[in-house]
């Protein structure tokens, strides 16, 4: 299935410089719940081998699926990132959907990275992640590429090499750059230190629910010490939709586009991501940047896939008007000239 691309927001638009892991996703389905298999008493010794009935192998990796997202809706992701030797395909892939290339860091020795996932019948998921190339991240410095692309709106740091996201996270603030901190899948691995470090001054903070309590257990802060050091905290609550606090105190909850089908979740709040940040490049507001976000996941959603979803603006703007009325429908299609 290919993609539909839509050029929707303005070229003078700043782009948008996207870091974090680019990787190939190996998925497998299991059929059956891996709860059934869990014995409470034994949690200290768990040995256990699933027998799945599919595997496709996809494109994936946080900042190429928020990146493609982005591109999706005509913004300028400028994916930054370390790749290995095998990356000529996917590059194609990518540069074919929009998305800027040409910064990202090729190393000869290694293969790019690689996450192996399996998913049961209740969408539960357990995956493994190889870094690979991804390690080198962190030898990769910002401002060459600033410098080259011309201002940018707005730098994502999602997850990848923790040394590199922490990196990155500094030289933003040395430099006076706003960033977006998307700790994710990185909580399970990076200190609290770390996380203290990629946090502290960002414009937006990403998290779901489960990773926003392990980020408050990993730093020791609470919501107020978290609220005092990021601008806006945009936190998903799968079905229940999302929550939105503003350092002002003011909080807002957004509920979800209602899917079709539920097919594959993974990707989805890379496909979140990539439809706010789409969102707040074309000037909306926040509450209708998350409502775009929320299409965007739930499109992921309907696919197996993180990018093989077709994006059509008329479908588009219908699901946005039947999920949250004509006003949001309305002004998300003027700011796209859907």
């Amino acid at each position: 299935m290919n993609a539909v691309p839509v050029n929707a927001v303005p070229a003078a638009s700043s782009p948008v410089i996207v870091t974090g892991s680019i990787a190939s996703d190996h998925l497998m389905h299991f059929p059956g719940r891996f709860t059934d298999s869990l014995l409470a008493d034994q949690l200290d010794r768990v040995s256990l081998s699933f027998l799945v009935d599919d595997l496709v192998v996809r494109r994936g990796g946080v900042a190429a699926n928020i990146s493609f997202t982005l591109a999706m809706l005509g913004a300028r992701p400028v994916l930054v990132d370390a790749v290995g030797h095998d990356f000529a395909d996917y590059e194609s892939w990518l540069t074919r959907h929009g998305v800027d290339t040409a910064h990202v860091l090729r190393c000869a020795d290694v293969a790019t990275a690689r996450f192996v996932c399996t998913t049961d019948e209740d969408m539960n998921q357990i995956g493994s992640f190889y870094a690979g190339a991804m390690a080198r991240s962190r030898e990769i410095e910002l401002a060459p590429v600033i410098e080259a692309v011309g201002p940018v709106g707005l730098v994502m740091i999602s997850a990848g090499d923790p040394d590199g996201m922490t990196r990155h996270a500094a030289e933003c603030r040395e430099h006076g750059w706003s960033f977006a901190a998307d700790p994710s899948q990185q909580l399970a691995r990076i200190s609290g230190q770390q996380a203290r470090e990629l946090v502290t001054g960002a414009e937006l903070l990403f998290s779901n629910d489960y990773e926003l309590g392990l980020l408050q257990s990993k730093t020791a802060w609470s919501l107020d010490d978290i609220a005092a050091r990021v601008r806006t905290r945009v936190t998903t609550h799968g079905a229940k939709g999302i929550e939105i606090a503003v350092g002002s105190g003011e909080t807002l909850h957004v509920p979800v586009v209602p899917e079709h089908g539920k097919v594959d979740p993974t990707g989805v709040g890379d496909g979140f991501r990539g439809g706010f940040l789409a969102g707040r490049v074309a000037g909306l507001p926040i509450r209708r940047c998350a409502e775009l976000g929320s299409l965007m996941a739930t499109l992921v959603l309907e696919t197996v896939g993180t990018q093989e979803y077709e994006f059509d603006s008329a479908v588009a703007g219908a699901r946005l008007k039947e999920a949250y009325g004509d006003d949001a429908a309305r002004e998300i299609g003027a700011a796209f000239d859907w």
